[in-house]
């Protein structure tokens, strides 16, 4: 069985676990580098981006993190999680700390604030059986993606689902929905190494 990794420093790692669980991953945890070390892949979840660097940065795991990534290990990022990932990060805090390893410049809190979060349908490339709801809280979006990365999905004009190799990510929050096909197609990446 596939042993996804957590990212269970804040944020929704709950919910990323039991749709990780529904379609037949082994969810993980990971507060460690150790816990880290026994994982095939990692997920990045949805909360509070500048709060997740910080404490990836105070639990030793930033670096083992992007190194990890830099060797290959597929990560998926929601929300928070793409902000994360991305190289380059527009009206972030000064000196936040990324992940990096996904060639896209995104904008934090591109649709605006709490306020203007919402839903809608989207299709997404890769994502069969019709259009996916998706929940938009404080989501960014992509301003820049690089040659090598795929638009799956695009919502006001900007693109909203990114992949690129062994990194998938999205602005909004499949793990909030009971719509697992988000985590099927990671769980799909893992398995087959595309």
């Amino acid at each position: 069985m596939t042993r996804v990794g957590v990212l269970a420093l804040q944020g929704d790692v709950r919910e990323h676990e039991a749709a990780l669980r529904d379609v037949g991953a082994s969810p993980v945890p990971v507060k460690t580098v150790v816990e880290l070390a026994a994982v095939d892949a990692i997920v990045v979840p949805g909360g509070e981006s500048t709060t997740i660097g910080k404490l990836l940065t105070i639990f030793g795991l930033l670096d083992p993190l992007r190194e990890a990534i830099r060797g290959g290990m597929p990560a998926y990022g929601s929300c928070a999680g793409m902000i994360l990932l991305a190289d380059e990060v527009l009206d972030g805090v000064p000196g936040q700390p990324t992940i990096g390893g996904l060639d896209v410049t995104v904008r934090r809190n591109a649709f605006g604030r709490q306020v203007h979060s919402f839903e809608t349908d989207l299709d997404v490339v890769g994502v069969d059986g019709g259009p996916l709801h998706a929940v938009f809280i404080r989501a960014p979006w992509v301003e820049r993606a690089g040659e090598g990365v795929e638009v799956l999905a695009s919502a006001a004009g900007h693109p909203v689902a990114v992949r690129q190799g062994h990194l998938l990510a999205t602005s909004f929050h499949p793990e909030l929905t009971g719509d697992r096909r988000v985590h099927e197609l990671f769980v799909r990446m893992v398995a087959t190494g595309r």
